[in-house]
C-alpha cells in the first residue's frame, strides 16, 4: 500500500499521499457565506485524518450563481479573513487544501426563487423534460461578467492562503451546462460545435490564470457524460479533457455531467457492497489518462484500499477522491497509513445528502461519526 501514502506533485504542489477528499458542500457557512467555527472544525479533522488534499467544496462566485443559504462565498473581499482561518487550521495539520469555484447556472433557480429572481443559464429550458423550473438565457455581457468573477475568486483563494482552486464544470453546474448539448441551445459563438460550447471554460480559464499566474495551481473537475442519451457523450467529453489539459490545467478530476431523471445513478450511486460496484467513473478515467500529461484524480464510489493501490500501480489515476467515507470517518487515511486496511463503515446509503437538502450541517445521518484510532 506504500504507493498510496507516496508524495506526489500537482504542478509545483506536493500533495503528501494520493489521498483527496472530494469536494463536498457542508451547509456550515453562515448566511452571509462567511466561514464558521463548525467548519474549521471540520477541515480541521479531515486535515488531521491524513487526507492529503481537501477540496472545499462549492464556493460561489457570483450572487446569480448561488444555491444555497449556508454555502460559502468567494465573491467578495469579505470572505478572505475567514478563509485564511480554514487554510491556517489545514496547513497546520500537514494537509494541502484547495477551493472549489462555483456556479450553479440555472440550478440556482430554486434559491433564487426564494429572492423573486430568475435564475439563467447558456439557454432557457421550456423544453427540458429533466428540468422543470423557470429559467432564461445569460446575455453575452452576463457571460463575460461571470467569467471575470471566476477570475476575482481564484485571486481571493491565493490571498486567502488555498494551495490550489477547481473549476466545477460537472454536476449540471454552469460549465456542465455550457459543455452539454442538452442545455446548451446557443446559435452564437457559446453555442454549437464543442470549441464553441467549451468557450465559456476558455474564458474563465483565462480569467484565472491572468488572476494567479503560471506557477499556481489550476484543477478542474470535469463532467465527461451526461446521464441520459442526448446530452454529452463520452467521446466528446473525453476530447474535452484533453483540450482542458491543453490549455494549461494542472489536474482534472473525471465526473459526470447532467443528471437526467437518474439523480441517484450519477454521481452518487448507492449500494456501493462489491468491487463491482465500485470505482464507477473508472473506465472514463483510465481513457483520459492515456490521453493527458496532467494528473487524474479518479473520484466514484471507491472504498477498497487494495483496489486504489491496483488502479495507482496500473497508472489509471494518479490520486483517489473520496467524500462519503470521510464524512463518517474522518481519520480513515490515518486508520490505513497505520496499517488497518479495513474497507470505510460508510454503506454509501446517500442519507447525508439527504439531510443537506433538507438544510442541516453535513453529518453521517446512518451514524454518528466514529474514529478508528
Amino acid at each position: 500500500m506504500r504507493v498510496l501514502f507516496k508524495p506526489v506533485k500537482i504542478g509545483e504542489l506536493e500533495v503528501p499521499n494520493r489521498f483527496v477528499r472530494s469536494a463536498t458542500y457542508d451547509g456550515c457557512a453562515d448566511r452571509q457565506g462567511r466561514v464558521t467555527a463548525a467548519q474549521v472544525c471540520l477541515f480541521e479533522d479531515l486535515a488531521a485524518g491524513g487526507t492529503g488534499l481537501i477540496v472545499s467544496g462549492i464556493a460561489y462566485v457570483h450572487e446569480s450563481g448561488r444555491i444555497s443559504a449556508f454555502q460559502n462565498s468567494i465573491a467578495d473581499d469579505g470572505c478572505i479573513d475567514g478563509l485564511q482561518q480554514l487554510t491556517a487550521a489545514v496547513h497546520a495539520k500537514g494537509a494541502k487544501i484547495a477551493v472549489q469555484l462555483f456556479h450553479a447556472g440555472r440550478e440556482a433557480a430554486g434559491f433564487l426563487k426564494t429572492r423573486n429572481q430568475i435564475a439563467a443559464g447558456p439557454s432557457a429550458a421550456e423544453d427540458d423534460p429533466y428540468f422543470k423550473k423557470k429559467c432564461r438565457s445569460l446575455t453575452r455581457d452576463e457571460i463575460e461578467e461571470i467569467a471575470v468573477a471566476f477570475g476575482a475568486a481564484a485571486a481571493r483563494a491565493k490571498a486567502a492562503g488555498f494551495d490550489a482552486v477547481q473549476l466545477h464544470a460537472a454536476h449540471a453546474y454552469l460549465p456542465a451546462q455550457f459543455l452539454s448539448p442538452w442545455s446548451n441551445r446557443r446559435q452564437d459563438k457559446w453555442g454549437g460545435s464543442l470549441e464553441n460550447r467549451l468557450r465559456f471554460h476558455r474564458n474563465v480559464y483565462e480569467q484565472m490564470r491572468a488572476a494567479v499566474g503560471h506557477d499556481y495551481p489550476l484543477m478542474v473537475k470535469l463532467g465527461v457524460s451526461d446521464g441520459f442519451q442526448g446530452g454529452l457523450g463520452f467521446d466528446e467529453g473525453r476530447r474535452a479533457a484533453q483540450i482542458l489539459a491543453g490549455w494549461g490545467f494542472d489536474a482534472l478530476e473525471i465526473s459526470s455531467g447532467l443528471r437526467g431523471s437518474k439523480y441517484r445513478e450519477t454521481e452518487f450511486k448507492t449500494g456501493i457492497s462489491s468491487l463491482a460496484r465500485e470505482a464507477y467513473f473508472r473506465d472514463w478515467c483510465r481513457q483520459i489518462k492515456q490521453d493527458v500529461d496532467v494528473p487524474v484524480m479518479m473520484v466514484g464510489g471507491l472504498r477498497s484500499p487494495g483496489l486504489m493501490e491496483e488502479i495507482i500501480d496500473n497508472g489509471e489515476a494518479d490520486f483517489i477522491a473520496i467524500s462519503r467515507p470521510l464524512i463518517r470517518e474522518p481519520d480513515l487515511i490515518r486508520s490505513w497509513k497505520s496499517g488497518d486496511f479495513q474497507p470505510p463503515a460508510c454503506i454509501s446509503c446517500n442519507k447525508c445528502l439527504e439531510a443537506l437538502y433538507q438544510g442541516r450541517a453535513l453529518h453521517c445521518a446512518a451514524q454518528k461519526r466514529q474514529s478508528r484510532v
